[in-house]
């Protein structure tokens, strides 16, 4: 196998990097990253050619594609809150860039492997996604998302082209950062809880969420491309947990040993109130997969905050039995 990762110096495109090179079926991992949110330094010991680049230069992507027989596309403009400020750049990077990533791949074929999101369901009233639930996205970010699925079905079924989109729900764990507008939850909470801050509860704190470890993640995709799987559906990539943030404080405060504030603050345009998956679809075609406990993932990443443990290695925490 022969690997391009596209967004591979991000937090889960590192992660993705590294579970990638203990596999000895992979001969050569390439990295496209344009480093906007993503860091160099995540990569540090993973054997990797890195090309500093965008998905949206396509003579560089051409290039890149020719000589592969995977891809797993991650490059994203993250956020929803950033995608509300600039809808503009959010569409161009998760849609236009995700159909330049296809285009490029249509001459040779290789297995691709995409990630979407579970922004594309919106409020959707069902209280467990499941993939045949019409799309409802509440956000630009959520559009692109789904936008960018679509894209990568259309040209299964038009150019024969081997496609499996994923849906990704909430993932977490070290090497994702806080401290900055767009943090996610659980490393903005975890940061703030560190410093002895309030923690960042926006709305009454009792919207749900999905929580996926990346570990978790990444060993579903690294057997995807080893097995070459497709669908004719987008997959949603998460186990079907459901946690309120208010719960999430309780869980990190156990983990800290001592009580963790919140600081309540208006709820925030394009947020969803419940997410949670159906992972029916994924076990049929993940049968072995075993997600790692929240307990354990959050203490992890708590690890990995305080400087105590070796970013993306976590060999306690396996996810297949």
């Amino acid at each position: 196998m022969r690997v391009l990762v596209t967004g591979g110096a991000g937090f889960i495109g590192a992660h993705l990097c590294r579970v990638l090179a203990e596999r000895p079926e992979v001969g050569h991992i390439t990295v496209l990253d344009d480093l906007s949110s993503g860091d160099l330094g995540n990569l540090d010991g993973v054997e990797a050619a890195v090309v500093t680049g965008s998905i949206l230069d396509r003579d560089l992507l051409t290039d890149l594609v020719a000589g592969v027989t995977h891809v797993i596309h991650l490059a994203a403009r993250p956020s929803v809150p950033r995608s509300l400020t600039d809808p503009l750049a959010s569409h161009a990077v998760n849609a236009t860039g995700t159909l330049h990533v296809l285009e490029a791949c249509r001459a040779s074929r290789p297995h691709v492997i995409l990630a979407s999101s579970s922004s594309v369901y919106g409020d959707c009233p069902e209280p467990r996604k499941h993939e045949d639930l019409p799309t409802r996205p509440l956000s630009p970010y959520g559009a692109g998302k789904l936008a960018g699925e679509a894209y990568a079905l259309a040209y299964a079924h038009s150019y024969g082209l081997p496609v499996l989109p994923f849906r990704f729900f909430n993932v977490y764990g070290p090497l994702q950062t806080a401290g900055h507008a767009y943090a996610a939850v659980i490393p903005a909470f975890v940061s703030a809880a560190l410093r002895g801050e309030p923690v960042p509860l926006h709305g009454d704190g009792l919207q749900t969420r999905d929580f996926t470890y990346v570990r978790s993640v990444t060993q579903v995709l690294v057997d995807a491309a080893a097995r070459r799987m497709t669908s004719t559906k987008p997959v949603n990539l998460a186990f079907g947990t459901t946690v309120s943030l208010r719960h999430l404080t309780d869980v990190l405060a156990e983990i800290l040993g001592r009580p963790v504030e919140s600081a309540h603050l208006p709820p925030r345009a394009g947020d969803i109130r419940q997410s949670q998956a159906s992972p029916q679809l994924l076990r049929e075609l993940f049968p072995g997969v075993c997600p790692v406990p929240l307990e354990d993932g959050l203490r992890a990443t708590v690890r990995w905050f305080e400087g105590t443990q070796v970013p993306g290695i976590e060999p306690t925490l396996g996810t297949y039995a």
